[in-house]
């Protein structure tokens, strides 16, 4: 993204900011149709993706238009409660969070090692992130450095005043993961993609894919539980925090070993979050090799 581009997004981001909600959905919902017909890159590759994650999806090309379809709506509504973000109230958003799962999260509070949150791509985390802070614990996000410096710094401070840190990809970053988990703080990260470039091959959907071994390595180091979470729209607009068992990593003396079974682990719940939501797994990336 470059400086202009910046700009217009900051222009575009105030002016929705102060939109009521519904309006703010529906410029959103106008945007998406434009890009869903438009996008030269995007849609293809989010195509191709969910047909590796629901193969179903390859013998039936009206269907996959019809996720394809709903998923840019949904991720642009995503990016429109990103932008009122600035100037949204926890308490506003409180009541639009429903849970499942939840006591899976406070079994892995008792063992008292933080908890690291391992997720997909998928639904508006920064808004269920900020109810979380406020309600149960403190939180941070492992995130990508983004560019220019002017977005990602914009992204940090919009977190913060929602009391969510920010954690880059790099030493320092896992250094305050670390840190953080001790202090019995909850760490949100995504393995469904890999930003940095030195992700793991590991069967995804039955397809090699670069995934980060970082999480099952940092639980493997800490002994910190690992909670596999979703989080995706209601027809209403509200979210649903959807969490499954916990996986705990155990040691056999073979650190990679151990470390491509634990995330094995993960990768299944994914899996499953996927195929149930594809309509909301937002990843107009390449992922796998053959793809766009």
């Amino acid at each position: 993204m470059g400086e202009w581009t910046w700009r217009a997004f900051k222009v575009v981001q105030s002016f929705v900011a102060r939109l009521p909600r519904p309006w703010a959905y529906a410029l959103a919902v106008a945007a998406s149709r434009i890009a869903w017909w438009f996008s030269p890159l995007a849609r293809p590759r989010l195509e191709y993706n969910l047909t590796i994650a629901c193969p179903e999806l390859a013998d039936d090309p009206k269907e996959l238009r019809r996720i394809s379809r709903l998923n840019f709506r949904n991720h642009a509504k995503a990016y429109a409660d990103l932008m009122q973000l600035p100037r949204a109230r926890v308490e506003a958003m409180r009541p639009r969070l429903k849970v499942q799962g939840w006591e899976h999260l406070e079994q892995a509070r008792t063992i008292g090692k933080g908890v690291l949150v391992v997720s997909c791509h998928m639904g508006s985390y920064e808004e269920v992130a900020a109810i979380w802070s406020a309600t149960l614990a403190p939180v941070s996000f492992f995130a990508e450095e983004l560019e220019p410096r002017a977005l990602f710094e914009w992204y940090r401070d919009t977190r913060a005043r929602l009391g969510i840190s920010v954690l880059t990809l790099d030493h320092g970053g896992i250094r305050k993961v670390l840190e953080a988990l001790r202090e019995q703080e909850m760490v949100i990260t995504a393995i469904d993609r890999d930003i940095t470039g030195t992700g793991h091959m590991m069967p995804f959907f039955g397809k090699p894919a670069p995934i980060p071994l970082g999480p099952a390595a940092i639980a493997l180091r800490t002994g910190t539980p690992l909670f596999p979470v979703c989080v995706y729209r209601l027809p209403d607009d509200t979210y649903m925090a959807e969490g499954t068992a916990l996986v705990i990593a155990e040691s056999t003396g073979d650190g990679r070993a151990d470390q491509e079974r634990t995330t094995g682990l993960l990768l299944r719940r994914l899996e499953q979050f996927i195929q149930a939501h594809p309509e909301q797994w937002h990843v107009p990336h390449r992922i796998w090799e053959g793809g766009p």
